[in-house]
């Protein structure tokens, strides 16, 4: 069964409470996900995206049981990706001419991804759709966080579909904001901005700017992961603004791999430093091989600067932070300050390389980073302690 939201839109996606990954195994999913697609009856009748296609015949049979799917005069598109796209194959064998919209860049990455010519109606921002008394207003919205991506508004009742923005990887049966736990809402909403919008973050500013600029009335929010906004739906709006902004809070946080512990002691000096400088600062202290690498992201995206160091091991550093660099260079962070550490027993290399990998990534690097020779002993214990104690100095 569908969820009635208002007297026109129903909700009738899919609860995924047992997705552990996403974008293959990108991106580490804790409390599940949903993919929101959404029903509008007015005098025309609208689906709004599908779910994810091992999904695809459930999701035809139940909205079998909400509507003759004879009835639907539109589907719209807001993104191709699978997750979104995915049953759009097995809804459309059964109404094959049904009229889909979507950006022009939709309708090539759904040829290219399903191989099938639907009766596209490609739209751009400004252009609507009247369905009866509501009228649907289409904004493209480009890299948020594909080419094709839009949203779609609807007068009336107010409602903001905007597929991924302002979205998380959240399963809650309670469906709404104001029912869910803030802080698990919260946690989930800024992971997934730091892990997939932060790239995009200029367009994301620029985005919000201009749907602001419309000054459309604004009662909800639907996305199409996680809840939706109902209860002061411009909090997220603002929230992104804020993390879009080169976002940091007062933290630093160390992250490191190692072999032997050497580089986990050099680590934990550093670390202590840091604190005996910066007091009002948080410090966080995180093993790249043990630690979930998205949550990792997530704190590098609320640190003011970060301490990344391995051992030395074949003439480069440990993958964990070598996968962790190839990471943060493709999220584009700005504004962030960084140092490299690391033990070494003949060659060291490793801080050279991250150092490279971190100014590379687009970090501001403060220092040639601190090598160490095998285990610190109590004079290196306290080089780390004073190296960590010089980089929170330099960054305050």
């Amino acid at each position: 069964m569908g969820i009635k939201i208002t007297d026109k839109v129903t909700w009738v996606g899919k609860i995924d409470w047992e997705l552990k990954h996403f974008h293959g195994n990108e991106y580490s999913v804790r409390r599940g996900s949903s993919y929101n697609s959404y029903l509008i009856r007015d005098k025309k009748n609208v689906l709004i995206d599908t779910v994810w296609s091992p999904y695809d015949k459930e999701f035809v049979s139940k909205l079998k049981n909400e509507i003759d799917l004879k009835d639907i005069d539109y589907v719209i598109v807001n993104h191709s990706e699978p997750d979104h796209s995915g049953a759009l194959s097995e809804l459309l064998r059964e109404i094959p001419d049904v009229p889909v919209y979507c950006t022009a860049n939709g309708a090539k990455m759904l040829k290219g991804q399903y191989h099938q010519d639907w009766n596209f109606i490609t739209v751009k921002t400004g252009d609507t759709l009247e369905i009866g008394e509501s009228t649907l207003t289409f904004i493209e919205a480009p890299m948020l966080h594909w080419p094709d991506s839009m949203f779609t508004y609807m007068s009336g009742d107010n409602i903001l579909f905007s597929n991924d923005a302002f979205g998380q990887h959240y399963a809650t049966e309670s469906l709404y904001n104001d029912k869910t736990d803030q802080c698990e809402l919260e946690a989930e909403a800024i992971k997934y901005y730091a892990n997939i919008l932060t790239p995009f973050s200029k367009l994301v500013t620029k985005k919000i700017n201009e749907v602001l600029s419309f000054n459309l009335p604004l009662d909800m929010i639907c996305t199409s992961h996680g809840v939706i906004w109902r209860e002061k739906p411009e909090q997220i709006v603002l929230k992104y603004l804020q993390w879009a902004d080169d976002y940091q809070e007062k933290q630093i946080t160390v992250i490191y791999d190692t072999m032997w512990n050497a580089t986990r002691k050099m680590a934990e000096a550093i670390a202590e430093g840091i604190k005996s400088a910066a007091p009002d600062y948080t410090v966080k202290l995180l093993n790249s091989s043990v630690e979930d690498k998205n949550d990792i992201i997530t704190e590098i995206f609320k640190s003011r600067g970060i301490l990344l160091g391995a051992p030395t091991v074949n003439n480069a550093c440990l993958h964990s932070i070598g996968g962790l660099l190839e990471m943060v260079y493709g999220l584009k962070f700005r504004k962030k300050y960084a140092a490299a550490f690391g033990s070494y027993g003949w060659s060291g290399e490793s801080v050279g390389l991250i150092s490279e990998g971190l100014k590379k990534a687009g970090f501001k690097l403060v220092s040639e980073g601190l090598k160490y020779m095998w285990v610190p002993d109590e004079e290196g214990i306290k080089a780390c302690y004073d190296f960590g104690a010089d980089f929170a100095n330099q960054i305050k």
